[in-house]
């Protein structure tokens, strides 16, 4: 699946985007995946609390399925302006 990373998610991991092989359930299994791969992601993914997912390009949360899933995202809250 397709893993996208946006604004300082991006700056810590180091790149935009990347091909991910994964057996995770949810994309919190997925975090912990990511995590464990490296200090850089363990960075990024410290404090979920700060983050936001999408996937598929639609807002969830970190218990939401993968199955079947083609893209996720992570990025931090949005705010206006």
């Amino acid at each position: 699946m397709d893993v996208l990373y946006f604004a300082w998610v991006r700056e810590r991991i180091g790149h935009p985007r990347e091909k991910v092989e994964t057996a995770a359930r949810t994309v919190r299994d997925l975090v912990e995946e990511l995590r464990a791969r490296e200090e850089r992601y363990a960075a990024a993914f410290a404090d979920l609390a700060g983050l936001r997912v999408a996937v598929d390009q639609e807002l969830t949360d970190f218990d939401a399925p993968l199955a079947g899933a083609r893209e996720v995202a992570f990025f931090p809250p949005m705010t206006g302006g």
